[in-house]
């Protein structure tokens, strides 16, 4: 049955319209801001998020129970990181870039200028919201953008607070946080922006996708997808267990990049499981529901949305190595690992985004590739081998947004490397300098710097002579 969305109250609408048209007015001033003024934007907000480093941390405790530690390492770190990556290489980045003009144009020179797109939207999701939300802030001001960000109603204690640290820090006029939820969604996608940036479920990229084709803006798209990891004969195990139960557990394994699904070959599989089982008790303890150092899932609906597709699996013969406790209350579930999941089961077919891991076992590398690429592309894969020949044939017969060998999610960290999808995984690239260019357009200017252009003489009448010239012209250049 459809839900009816009803129209955001009428002074958020009112708001949201009034600071659209003010940015709109002022991005040009925004945009001719130099090196030193985006610099020290950029320091505004990375002392903010050092001062509030405390109120961050306890406002994700509220809203999902993250510990302090993980919030230092998932959100307060990447964002801190990137920051200071951005101040280091701005100005590279902000230099026109020359490129070579083609010898049939003598006497030109041609560049690049990386110019704002404008007025931008960054639409974050709650999973990591400081991370997902200041991390695209920070290209967009690189950039030299004004920006409209809208927050995950779902974390409301965190979306408050970074409300709260973006109204101190910014006028409204050049960046302005709009808290809500759906309707307010709707509300922003309905206006022209010059580029969105979405984060979330590949089924709600496709509504931000089809909005901003009304206008013909622009997005980057960082969505999800199920994320294969692979551990061959070769793989050095101790750490494949431990990176990937990290990588999978973490954050209640509410994780576009955790490890969604998990191929081990048959020689080293029993000492796998019994080595995540392990890792697990090390992490967690005898009991995880007790340990400070586990999240919730972050609501009672999501809470239902992995419990539901845990029983239609076991229902279909899935079988639980480890976990399987769950408790409504608490929106709890234990870390979780099965085996024999059906194909046609909710967890295979859905991105899982909760602490569950189904294990297939497999001889030849061929076996996990046919599954792997019978599916969309997924955001991330990964490759615990010691083998090059190995993950060289899983690299070059597969596609994915990102890869990790023998590592799990931490290429994330890396602003060196661009961070995105590949299609129903998302569109376009993130972090450092993939997010400048993101948040940029590449503006090709041509200059003729000689008095005469060869083109001079190419133009019409067109003569015997002209057309030898452009015989030539075509043949050697």
């Amino acid at each position: 049955m459809a839900v009816t969305v009803l129209p955001p109250p009428a002074e958020t609408l009112t708001r949201i319209n009034r600071i659209f048209k003010a940015q709109q007015a002022h991005q040009y001033e925004v945009a001719r801001t130099t090196l030193r003024q985006r610099k020290a934007k950029l320091r505004k907000l990375l002392d903010a998020v050092m001062r509030y480093r405390t109120e961050i941390q306890e406002a994700l405790y509220l809203d999902f129970r993250k510990h302090p530690a993980e919030v230092d390492l998932t959100e307060i770190y990447a964002v801190t990181g990137e920051i200071k990556h951005t101040i280091r290489h701005l100005h590279k980045w902000m230099r026109p870039e020359r490129v070579r003009t083609p010898i049939a144009f003598l006497g030109s020179r041609s560049w690049i200028k990386y110019e704002p797109k404008g007025v931008v939207l960054i639409i974050s999701p709650w999973n990591f919201p400081v991370n997902l939300t200041f991390g695209p802030l920070v290209s967009a001001l690189a950039a030299g953008n004004c920006v409209m960000i809208k927050p995950s109603e779902h974390t409301p204690h965190t979306s408050a607070l970074m409300s709260k640290i973006v109204g101190e820090l910014f006028d409204e006029k050049e960046v302005a946080m709009i808290e809500g939820a759906i309707p307010e969604s709707q509300a922003l996608l309905k206006l022209p922006f010059n580029h969105i940036f979405f984060t979330g479920a590949p089924s709600i990229g496709k509504i931000v996708m089809e909005a901003a084709s009304k206008h013909l803006t622009s997005v980057t798209l960082e969505l999800g997808g199920k994320s294969p990891t692979i551990v061959d004969e070769t793989a050095p195990l101790e750490k494949a267990i431990s990176r990937i139960a990290w990588g999978k557990f973490a954050n209640n394994g509410q994780i576009c990049i955790a490890p969604d699904y998990l191929f081990v070959h048959e020689k080293v599989a029993d000492k796998f499981v019994e080595g995540v089982k392990r890792k697990v008790k090390e992490f967690y303890g005898e009991n995880p529901q007790e340990a400070n150092a586990y999240n919730r899932m972050v609501n009672n609906r999501h809470f239902h949305r992995v419990k539901e597709a845990m029983e239609d699996a076991i229902a279909k013969g899935a079988k639980i190595d480890m976990g399987g406790l769950t408790d409504n209350k608490d929106d709890y579930i234990h870390p979780t690992m099965m085996t024999n999941v059906p194909m046609d089961s909710i967890l295979m077919e859905e991105e899982i985004f909760g602490p569950v891991l189904p294990v297939y076992t497999f001889k030849s590398l061929d076996e996990p590739l046919k599954i792997i690429n019978s599916k969309e592309k997924p955001l991330a894969l990964y490759i615990y081998s010691k083998s090059r020949k190995n993950i060289d044939y899983v690299i070059n017969n597969t596609r994915a947004g990102g890869t990790c060998i023998n590592h799990t999610a931490v290429h994330f960290y890396n602003n060196n490397l661009p961070f995105g999808g590949s299609n129903n995984s998302g569109i376009g690239k993130g972090h450092g300098i993939h997010g400048f260019k993101a948040y940029s357009n590449p503006r090709g200017v041509f200059k003729q710097v000689l008095p005469l252009s060869p083109l001079d003489l190419l133009t019409p009448p067109y003569t015997d002579f002209k057309q030898k010239l452009i015989d030539l012209t075509i043949k050697y250049f």
